[in-house]
């Protein structure tokens, strides 16, 4: 069974392939400065500590880097993913050969302060959705490389997961429509390319006003509208006009300040780019001790 909120898409090969590119790029032919300053023999312990209050994440992959490193390492979890953290907490120990805790540090901490910064981000704003039935989604808007690391992180701080990339499912968004000369010309053909294709994808198409909202509305033939850069009051008329036929996303503008509003319209999910690109990173640190 997997651990609570870690996704299906988090899979042992992906991290081994994921930790093996990481290291490759940061170690290149050698840690040339642990190897000239510290005894090959030496050994040690060290404790990552807490410097801002927040949502811990990443301790999982933490474990798993500091094995692929060296597997006499010995990780001792104190804070498990998903938990808030305070100044000052720690949230692992580890120890063993000095060199190996040397040459995984930066690895760790660059994954860890990333990915609790936005689960952090993300857990203030589902917090700020908490008496709605809204769910939280990320978007494509990712650092190449790492959108599965921080897709994840949003899941561990309470958020949902939008598509994983152009292959999961057809979102037609606003350029789509206007290259294929309209809403209903666009939606005809996803349903004939997914009937060809033999694919079971679901269909979302984006919005920018209430007359493209009519013409999804007589086409059908989708699962998802997107209510593309509405105010919260033409996003609550939305959602009364299409009365549950589809599914409705919210996107658009929309920030921790004003996400309740939005929240409060009705809408299904509210997807926010900023989860993942403009969150700021936890302040974490590796100590000997």
């Amino acid at each position: 069974m997997k651990p609570k909120n870690k996704p299906a898409y988090i899979t042992r090969p992906f991290l081994e392939r994921f930790i093996s590119n990481a290291l490759k790029e940061d170690i290149g032919d050698g840690d040339h400065t642990s190897l000239a300053c510290v005894p090959a023999r030496a050994k040690g312990r060290a404790r990552l500590l807490v410097k801002d209050p927040g949502i811990i994440a990443g301790v999982e992959l933490a474990q798993l880097i500091f094995k692929k490193v060296d597997r006499a390492l010995n990780v001792k979890v104190l804070i498990a993913d998903g938990k808030r953290v305070e100044p000052g907490d720690v949230v692992l120990t580890v120890s063993g050969n000095d060199r190996s805790i040397l040459t995984a540090e930066r690895l760790v901490l660059n994954c860890m302060q990333r990915m609790s910064g936005i689960a952090t981000l993300t857990n203030r704003i589902v917090d700020h959705c908490k008496d709605a039935k809204t769910k939280v989604l990320d978007t494509r808007k990712t650092t190449p490389g790492m959108r599965l690391i921080e897709k994840w992180a949003v899941k561990i701080g309470g958020g949902e997961n939008h598509r994983i990339g152009l292959y999961d499912m057809i979102l037609i968004k606003d350029n789509h429509v206007d290259y294929c000369g309209g809403i209903r010309n666009a939606i005809e053909a996803a349903n004939v390319y997914l009937k060809k294709k033999k694919k079971k994808l679901k269909i979302e198409i984006e919005v920018r006003n209430m007359k493209e909202l009519q013409e999804v509305l007589q086409t059908g033939k989708v699962d998802r509208i997107l209510l593309d850069n509405m105010s919260p009051l033409e996003m609550k008329n939305a959602v009364e006009i299409v009365k549950g036929r589809f599914e409705t996303e919210a996107s658009g503008g929309i920030t921790e300040v004003n996400v309740h509003e939005y929240a409060l319209s009705g809408v299904n999910y509210i997807s926010i780019g900023a989860l993942t690109h403009s969150y700021r990173s936890l302040d974490l640190s590796l100590k000997a001790f």
